[in-house]
């Protein structure tokens, strides 16, 4: 509890250095890494990533100081040639863009290491600690690194702002974009250059290897838990900015646990529970989902081989026993029961003596499903041109998700019909 109070106080300098350049880093990096994922060029952060490291010896080499913007600007400018070198080969050659990627990636990194190298055996004491680009150092911030840091997250943060209509369709829809009249090409330049900010802004924290985690992670968390671009910047910020303060925060509790890759291994965390936990896109809710379709799908069978039993003899009221009716669908007993034992207490079925037969509400409902598969059948012979001895698995599956909305065009459409192509009367 102590180490928690000392650290939340922020009256360390150096706390309040490395936690407010962790939280810029990650919240800035995130929002910029929605669109770059949107555009689906999440490789696109790991080659900016390894493409800086010379640009930041050659920064020093020029310069001879470990300034942070002469080394962010070195940075930049190898980052967004590698970047635009990616364009021109994809553009210009039949090499697609992840082979593109791998190269670019490779060699610009095989240079960046060359220079350090060298750096390295000049004996200059000024190149202390420049080789922690390579996995960063988040604890070595100083106020010149905030400073830059908050310049870069500012700009990137009203560049968002200012253009989000724009990249907003360059993401969704481009071909319209360029339609009405959108410099896409500029738009893509944009983006380009918004990126290597993001990453250039995070190498000295969390070091060239773990950056493009920083960009793509927290925007796929995000993305898991909405549809809605705006919600998922603010969420992808949020989730960002956390990470950072929580990296921060183990790195002062465990002084040997680093902080950039305590940021990336806790964002990761909270990826993992949003691929898992998020309502409608996780893990869990795709196997619910499932099971609750499968179950419905096993439901309206059986109501459909009642009514369809019923239909023989005009008996809808006759109940019939689970044998006569595993004869008729090959469906395991013991499904088949609780599928019963479950229509029996929704009240769509009654249970006589070890027999089954319908309610009211289950003829009903029966009756809807034979109707859609007998529609369905109808409309694939009629406007598909299918034989009618080739449409009914096709109607076994559709059958189940078409909508009342869709039914009723379905009978406009087929000019409210009696028949289906079996002359089986259409209920």
């Amino acid at each position: 509890m102590q180490d928690f109070l000392e650290f939340f106080s922020f009256t360390d300098a150096n706390i309040r250095y490395v936690t407010l350049g962790s939280v810029l880093l990650a919240a800035s990096s995130a929002v910029v890494g929605c669109f770059t994922l949107l555009r689906k060029r999440a490789l696109v952060g790991d080659a900016v990533a390894h493409a800086v490291l010379p640009g930041v010896c050659l920064a020093f080499i020029l310069s001879g100081t470990k300034n942070p913007f002469i080394l962010l600007i070195g940075a930049f400018v190898t980052g967004w040639i590698s970047l635009v070198v990616i364009d021109y080969i994809t553009s210009r050659s039949r090499i697609k863009e992840d082979t593109a990627i791998g190269l670019v990636l490779s060699v610009f990194f095989g240079i960046g290491i060359l220079l350090l190298t060298s750096i390295q055996q000049t004996g200059n004491a000024a190149q202390s600690g420049l080789d922690k680009f390579l996995f960063g150092s988040a604890a070595s911030l100083i106020g010149g690194d905030l400073i830059a840091f908050g310049v870069v997250a500012v700009l990137l943060l009203v560049a968002v702002v200012l253009f989000y209509k724009e990249l907003t369709l360059l993401c969704f829809d481009q071909a319209y974009a360029r339609t009405i009249g959108f410099p896409v090409r500029s738009l893509e330049l944009l983006l380009t250059t918004l990126t290597v900010f993001a990453v250039v802004v995070g190498i000295q924290a969390v070091g060239v290897v773990l950056m493009a985690a920083m960009l793509i992670t927290p925007a796929a968390a995000a993305r898991f838990w909405t549809e809605n671009l705006k919600v998922m910047l603010v969420l992808a910020a949020l989730i960002g900015a956390f990470s950072g303060i929580a990296g921060a925060y183990v790195s002062y509790t465990a002084p040997s646990m680093p902080t950039g890759p305590w940021i990336v291994l806790i964002v990761s965390m909270i990826a993992i529970l949003s691929f898992a936990l998020a309502p409608g896109r996780g893990w869990v809710a795709r196997i619910l989902r499932q099971r609750r379709n499968k179950t419905r799908i096993l439901e309206e069978n059986l109501l459909k081989l009642l009514y369809q039993l019923g239909e023989l003899r005009q008996d809808y009221g006759n109940a019939r026993s689970l044998e006569e009716l595993l004869e008729r669908r090959n469906i395991p007993k013991k499904e088949a029961l609780g599928g019963l034992q479950k229509l029996k207490r929704q009240g769509y079925l009654r249970k006589e003596d070890s027999r089954w037969l319908l309610t009211p509400e289950g003829e009903n409902r029966g009756r809807r499903v034979v109707r859609l598969h007998r529609l369905w059948e109808l409309y694939l012979t009629q406007y598909l041109n299918l034989a009618s001895d080739h449409v009914h698995e096709d109607a076994e599956t559709i059958e189940h998700i078409i909508t009342p909305e869709l039914e009723q065009r379905l009978i406009e459409e087929l000019n409210y019909p009696d028949l289906d192509p079996h002359s089986a009367r259409i209920p």
